[in-house]
Formats: C-alpha cells, structure tokens, sequence
C-alpha cells in the first residue's frame, strides 16, 4: 500500500492513515484497526421482533476481508464490539463463522473487549485483552476518563453532519485532537453520534480534527462546517 494513496498524519508520534473503509492503518507497524463490528446486531433485533436482512454479518466479514487482502497486515486489531452480545458467536451461520477463523489464522489477531462483548470469541483464533499497545498508541474499546496520549478507541461511532456549498451530508468519521482518536463502526448495521453531540465533543480540547467517510477516501472537515443533528435542535 503506498502512503501516497491515502491521507497520512502524525498522532503521538505515529503515523496513521484514515481508510475510507473506517479502518485505520498503521504502515511502520503493518498493523489494521478495525472498530465496532457488531456481529449479529441483526439476529439480535429479528429475536426483539424488529426484522432486519440477516447478511450483516456477511458483509462486514468481506469488508474485513477485502482490508485484509489490501493492506496485507501483520496484526489486526479490533477495538471491542466486535460482536453486539455475548450470544452472537452461537447465532452465526456456520460459513461466516469459518471465514472469521479463517481471518484471525491469516495474521496476529487483537480482540479488544468492549462492552457488547465483555467475554473473549471461543474457538475462533486471535487473543483478547482490554487493552493493548503499538508503539506510542494505547488501544482499547472506550474513551478513558482520564486521558492518555496516543489514546485510540471506538465505542462512541462518530458521524459528521456537514454542511458546505449548500449541501448537507450525514458521514461516519474519524475524530481526533492532539491525545486521542476514535474510529468509525465498521458493523452494517450500526448507526453513529454526531460529533458535537457532548456526550463526544466533551472528550476533545479544542484542536478537533474530523475525516469524513466518502466513497473512495477520507475528506478532512472543518470545525465550522460541522452541524448539530436536526433532533438535538429540536431537544
């Protein structure tokens, strides 16, 4: 993968890229960060009575996949919620459940876990821990209280909702100040907090870096470009 093809920036001492995909790549240490992969979230809402398609999993297995084949990592980390309870790895079809172990045999595989996961996968390769570092960043599922530089989480699922040239776009991102990044959700189903939601915007100093999701790269989105979702408006 050439750092010419994607955004490059130096967090706490390292450089990452921003992948449109959501994950994020860390090229001196050849390792991927994926964040929030929710397997089974739609088995869990049909069990509630609310029918979604049951290819959630599916699809972001090939995402997954299709990262791994690009990028050729040495490790992959994904930062908790891997899977949305602790029933989903019994309520996943057989196949997806052999191409998940199939993915954690092709490279040294992280479970970080989170709190729809608190229990490590049985049986399906890889390690888990809560938290775990590369160099001067510190992984783990959620953004601590108390803040450590080189801080990288998920949890929250960060969105941007943007308004420029008189258009107003709704996109998952990337969010960062000069301590801590959080990543995107990767999983299908999974919705996002806009960024200026304070439950999100109150981990950040005023140093707010956003990379918006697009369809082929990340765009780098300025502060004043950022809006309020229309239901907090109306909160």
């Amino acid at each position: 993968m050439s750092r010419s093809d994607l955004p490059l920036f130096a967090f706490a001492g390292e450089m990452v890229h921003p992948d449109h995909s959501g994950a994020l790549w860390l090229p001196d240490h050849a390792t991927l960060i994926v964040s929030d992969l929710h397997f089974e979230k739609g088995s869990s809402f049909a069990r509630r009575g609310v029918l979604l398609p049951p290819y959630d999993t599916r699809a972001t297995l090939a995402t997954v996949a299709r990262l791994i084949d690009r990028f050729q990592p040495a490790c992959v980390i994904s930062l908790g919620d891997s899977f949305h309870d602790l029933g989903a790895q019994a309520r996943m079809y057989d196949d997806d459940l052999a191409a998940l172990e199939q993915l954690t045999r092709r490279t040294d595989w992280v479970w970080i876990l989170g709190n729809h996961d608190p229990e490590p996968p049985k049986a399906l390769g890889g390690r888990a821990c809560v938290r775990h570092a590369v160099g001067g960043l510190h992984f783990q599922h959620e953004a601590a209280a108390i803040v450590q530089r080189g801080e990288v989480s998920g949890h929250y699922h960060p969105c941007a909702r943007i308004e420029a040239e008189g258009r107003t776009l709704r996109r998952r991102c990337f969010v960062h100040d000069d301590r801590r990044l959080i990543l995107p959700s990767m999983g299908a189903f999974t919705g996002g907090l806009n960024v200026l939601d304070p439950a999100m915007r109150g981990l950040f100093g005023d140093n707010l870096t956003v990379w918006a999701m697009g369809r082929a790269r990340v765009f780098s989105i300025d502060e004043h470009h950022l809006r309020v979702d229309q239901q907090s408006l109306r909160a």
